[in-house]
């Protein structure tokens, strides 16, 4: 999950590393729910985020709804306090992801917590318009939020793709991502009806990453549902 030079803002996150961003991904693509509390535990900032926001994602996966919910609501209180002290388009991005799984979680938070999304997301594209997280993120509210409250199918399509040039640039820090925007296009187009262009998506997240646990799920699926025919 790669891609971006860092400039502006994104330098004022320096406690962030390619190889710490590598092994939460790597972590995460195989659901290790210990390594992942490891890795926040050692932790700190940016990071410390990340690393507790792919742990919700996967105990969520698991089942382990709880533990899902500690940790998104731990990531977010760490973000807050990172972004009132030194604010980026990628905390700001990653805040509003966050934001967005708790509205999952309990839809009696998506009026209070939906706007503040929203702002955070308006806010990352000011500090930095060629992030590609922050798109992949827009993207992401756009598939869930419906077209009537300025979502909708072909609004994920075109941020996803949007999200998918960007992460066509170098990056050397944070660069998670790119294979989860091919992901992402992939289940809008299946929503669309598109079904080849999902699996020509997911496969090529896998080109993008081999290891990564998502779009491997997601092909399985459709190889299972093909055998059962």
């Amino acid at each position: 999950m790669k891609t971006l030079l860092l400039i502006g803002s994104l330098t004022l996150i320096s406690h962030a590393s390619f190889a710490d961003i590598n092994q939460i991904d790597a972590a995460a693509n195989t659901m290790n729910i210990e390594q992942l509390k490891q890795i926040s535990s050692q932790t700190f900032d940016y990071e410390k985020a990340y690393a507790e926001y792919r742990l919700a994602i996967t105990a969520n996966i698991l089942g382990q709804r709880q533990l899902a919910s500690t940790h998104l609501d731990s990531a977010q209180a760490n973000l807050a306090q990172l972004i009132n002290r030194e604010n980026s388009a990628d905390a700001s991005a990653l805040l509003a992801s966050i934001y967005g799984m708790q509205i999952a979680f309990d839809s009696s938070k998506a009026a209070t917590l939906g706007m503040k999304s929203s702002r955070l997301l308006t806010q990352a594209e000011q500090l930095d318009a060629t992030n590609p997280r922050v798109k992949l993120v827009q993207a992401i509210s756009a598939f869930n939020t419906p077209s009537i409250f300025g979502g909708g199918i072909e609004k994920a399509q075109t941020l996803a793709t949007e999200a998918i040039t960007l992460f066509e640039a170098p990056c050397e820090s944070i660069c998670w991502g790119h294979a989860e925007a091919y992901t992402w296009r992939g289940l809008a187009k299946q929503e669309d009806g598109d079904m080849a262009g999902a699996i020509s998506d997911w496969q090529t997240a896998l080109t993008v990453d081999a290891q990564y646990g998502w779009a491997k799920f997601l092909l399985s699926q459709q190889t299972a549902k093909q055998v059962s025919k």
